[in-house]
């Protein structure tokens, strides 16, 4: 046992520890190992990114998770990388060259901007992982993969061949969600709906066949209105079933175009009858599709106007041209009013502007192994967490469209397709390419360029970022075709700890890829984390200033208070409060472990006296109750754990250790031995007291290790629990109890005993508050009636009570005005004489007691007032009414304390 600094500095605690982790190999994982293989990988945060809580809440959970499952003596892999990002990546290259060399990518060149965001990469790529090991995550770093490693690259283009030439990828045109500002379609993970205050216009199209005649619609972008086709409505809307069939003339430029009737069409909204825009519009295109209609593409990729027939709106900004567009309706007297309107619009996540739906040629995706992916979940092979989220997931996969895998970017996987040099221009503007193509010999489609590569072009567009991460199970632990040791022995991984916001961009995706390329599901176990939001129910944002920065809280309340304090409010299912005062209390909770194990050490080592009977049987002879309660607490606290874990209710076990510590242990426990500490005490009351805190504390660290692993490593160590050299991370769970040698009844008989001295020395405590003498350490406590066990540990009761001492007389005979409480152990009077001034207390209580009653009189007057309690909002009349019951009872108790002072 060394000596331990009067105050815990976490910091220089934190670092040193995971130094030594690091340096002793602790995180490595052995595929050799016969023990049980626990896997986990890490949901691969941006290379480019930084810590966020929701960073903190998800990591600090798998951290706990592989802790826990090497205490169980299991062979660990949490397998660690980050994602290459590529939106958001190359968003920020841009910005530097833009605001740094007034350069454009295209002014740079691919091969050139690429060394720019690979020197990006190399420059912030570290910080995100750093932070993490700041946090203590206990990954293998030694595995650390990134997904645009050369291998990984591999197996993201074998897969792009593998499911092309099965005829499941394929490019052709579809609605994509586009960026007007990126240049590039978007996956719905990217679009941020955003609650907006738009305008609903209503506007008149003329009817063809009957001039003067018109057909109201309703629209929310008048701008689009050159790329109408058609008017729709509902077929079950009597109001417009006369319509159909019919046209109407487009306003500009002036055409006519049909009424169709659709089911799709929302009766209920405008005036139930709206244009089609097939080409800007998801539902309208679908729209489209159904009745064979024309689509014209009214819009630029920079999202301005393309229609040289209106010159007035040819050139001009989507917005810009919203409000000329309406003007010239107006003018034409076919605006008939604008209405104020709430509506969500989808915002592009990384460049914060308005997507646009937009017909686009991209590769698409058929998705493979839908129903083994599908069945994984319903089957319970695959266990969601919580259990509601099968029915989200369910619906989806009930719901398939194909996947748009292609991004106009250059940072990322790009497309593994090489066009003829000679057909470049017709391959670019055909409508589809699939097999056929590669078969006649106009495209090439592989992991390694065509021999000729000088007669071909390969294709400029790179991957979606998700194609890439849905691989991410398996291809981090093997090259394609490779069966390594580690993918044998650690797939499927264990468990999964991810945001239910992707559960369809990413679980999904990862348990069709892992049934389609592996054979088999790619993890047993996902839980969703929780979605943090402010004490006020806002989530959490850098706009609104509620996002604290987890480095600075690190500072402030060192790794493990913030990991413990996070935990402790981490609901199973609900969204979780952020309140810095729980951090501050992970903080605290760490200095109350502290000073404890510095108590433990300020009372010397163990000096057991020299007894004929060796070993544990003397020892177990000397416990008391308390000691025999504490240790049966432990052997509890250790059996729940072990179910709560199963459980995956993490904040439930913070809850436990907690309550514990500070409760069990400190509040009582300690308290209850003080006194063997003294050093009045024997020397075995105190090596048995000494003996019974280790054991405690010692097993209490490794059960805390998971969620605190630096404090418990360094506690561990000063106290002499591990030796010098080990790690408390290493070291396996005890299987037997602490207790495995006494009978449950002998056990059940000592904890009845501490329950019942602990109960009495509270509700002496509240007698002695209620008399004004709660400061008083010489009073005299009467036991009548007193429980046959209780001569034993009387002085226990007097210490926790605060008593000068405690007597037991069965024939005792209260004087009038003796204050007594009924407690398990017996009747026990506070005799009073010479601990107050009776008539300054008879004054005080009579003071007391007119007060209250004014307190009653007036809640009484109120609540007799017809009017307050027809007007006044239910919850403020039972709370008048709660209030006057406790004015009823307070009053009673003061008055019955009046009486019995004579």
């Amino acid at each position: 046992m060394s000596d331990l600094p009067k105050a815990y500095e976490p910091q220089a605690v934190e670092a040193k520890w995971y130094a030594a982790w690091i340096e002793g190999k602790c995180f490595e994982a052995d595929p050799a190992s016969e023990k049980p293989a626990y896997s986990i990988v890490i949901p691969p945060p941006n290379v480019t990114g930084i810590l966020h809580l929701g960073h903190v809440l998800n990591n600090t959970i798998q951290d706990i998770l592989a802790r826990r499952a090497r205490q169980e003596g299991k062979e660990v892999l949490w397998l660690p990388g980050t994602d290459h990002a590529g939106i958001a990546t190359q968003a920020k290259v841009e910005r530097e060259l833009r605001e740094n060399e007034k350069l454009t990518r295209r002014d740079l060149g691919r091969e050139e901007f690429l060394k720019r965001v690979w020197a990006f990469k190399d420059k912030h790529g570290d910080i995100i992982i750093n932070q993490l090991k700041r946090l203590g995550c206990s990954c293998d770093w030694s595995r650390e993969r990134f997904t645009m490693d050369e291998a990984y690259t591999k197996w993201v283009s074998h897969v792009f061949v593998e499911l092309f030439k099965e005829g499941l990828i394929y490019r052709g045109k579809r609605i994509v969600n586009w960026c007007p500002v990126s240049l590039t379609a978007l996956s719905d993970e990217e679009v941020i709906m955003k609650p907006q205050r738009s305008k609903l216009y209503f506007m008149k199209y003329e009817l063809v066949d009957a001039p003067g005649e018109f057909l109201e619609i309703s629209t929310t972008r008048p701008e689009t209105l050159m790329g109408d086709v058609a008017v729709a409505v509902n077929p079950k809307d009597e109001r417009f079933a006369k319509y159909v069939g019919r046209s109407v003339y487009r306003p500009f430029p002036h055409a006519p175009i049909p009424v169709i009737a659709d089911d799709h069409v929302d009766i209920e909204f405008g005036t139930g009858a709206l244009k089609i825009t097939p080409a800007h519009d998801k539902a309208d295109f679908e729209i489209g599709i159904r009745h064979g209609l024309e689509i014209i593409d009214v819009l630029t990729p920079d999202a301005h106007i393309n229609s040289p027939e209106v010159p007035e709106l040819h050139g001009l900004d989507r917005f810009v041209a919203r409000k000329r567009a309406a003007a010239k309706l107006e003018e034409m007297g076919l605006l008939i009013k604008v209405e104020e309107y709430e509506n969500n619009v989808g915002y592009s996540e990384r460049a914060d502007v308005p997507i646009e739906p937009r017909i686009s040629m991209q590769w698409f995706l058929k998705y493979p192994c839908v129903k083994e992916a599908a069945d994984a979940v319903a089957n319970g092979d695959i266990a969601f967490r919580p259990e509601r989220w099968a029915k989200t997931y369910a619906h989806w996969m009930e719901n398939l469209q194909d996947w748009c895998i292609s991004r106009q970017l250059w940072w990322g996987h790009q497309i593994p397709v090489w066009y003829r040099k000679e057909k470049l221009e017709a391959l670019k503007n055909a409508e589809s390419l699939d097999m056929a193509n590669l078969e006649s010999g106009d495209i090439h489609v592989g992991t390694e360029a065509p021999a000729d590569e000088a007669e071909w072009v390969r294709d400029e567009d790179v991957m979606d970022t998700w194609f890439s991460s849905w691989l991410w199970p398996f291809a981090t632990m093997a090259d394609v075709g490779e069966e390594t040791p580690t993918l044998k022995k650690f797939y499927p991984t264990t468990d999964l700890v991810t945001g239910p916001d992707i559960i369809f961009f990413w679980v999904a995706r990862m348990i069709m890829a892992g049934f389609r390329f592996e054979g088999e599901l790619p993890f047993k176990n996902v839980f969703f984390t929780s979605l943090i939001r402010d004490k006020s129910g806002r989530k959490l944002s850098k706009s609104l200033g509620n996002s604290p920065d987890p480095i600075e809280l690190m500072d402030k309340y060192g790794s493990d208070g913030v990991r413990f304090g996070l935990m402790r409010i981490a609901p199973l299912g609900s969204d979780m409060r952020y309140d810095e005062e729980q951090i501050e209390g992970g903080r605290n909770f760490a200095n109350k472990i502290y000073n404890a194990c510095r108590l433990r050490e300020m009372s010397g080592t163990i000096e057991f006296p020299e007894t004929d009977d060796e070993g544990d049987d003397e020892l177990v002879g000397m416990a008391n109750c308390f000691h025999i309660d504490i240790l049966a607490k432990l052997d509890e606290l250790a059996v729940d754990l072990a179910r709560i874990y199963g459980e995956y209710r993490f904040g439930e076990i913070a809850q436990r250790l907690y309550e514990f510590l500070w409760s069990e242990f400190c509040d009582k426990f300690l308290e209850a031995v003080k006194g063997d500490l003294r050093e009045s005490a024997t020397p075995e009351a105190r090596a048995v007291t000494l003996s019974v805190f280790d054991t405690v504390m010692s097993r209490f660290l490794q059960l805390l290790h998971p969620y605190m692993p630096h404090v418990t490593e360094e506690l561990s160590l000063n106290m002499g629990y591990i030796g010098e050299g080990e790690f408390l991370m290493q070291a396996e769970l005890p299987e037997e109890p602490v207790l495995a040698g006494l009978s449950a009844e002998d056990i059940a008989t000592e904890q009845n005993k501490a329950a019942a001295i602990y109960e009495t020395a509270g509700r002496v405590r509240n007698l002695k508050a209620e008399y004004n003498v709660a400061a008083r350490r010489d009073v005299t406590l009467v036991v009548k009636g007193a429980a046959e066990w209780l001569d034993e540990e009387k002085d226990v009761l007097a210490l926790l009570c605060g008593a000068g001492e405690v007597l037991l007389d069965s024939a005792y005979e209260a004087p009038k005005g003796t204050p007594v409480s009924l407690t398990p152990v017996g009747e026990i009077y506070l005799p009073l004489e010479g601990l107050i001034d009776v008539e300054a207390e008879k004054i005080r209580l009579a003071r007391e007691i007119a007060k209250l009653e004014q307190e009653q009189t007036r809640s009484e007057s109120k609540l007799a007032n017809e009017s307050f309690v027809a007007r006044a909002p239910a919850e403020v009349v039972e709370q008048e009414k709660a209030r006057l019951e406790e004015w009823k009872t307070k009053l009673a108790q003061l008055r019955e304390m009046l009486q019995g002072l004579g």
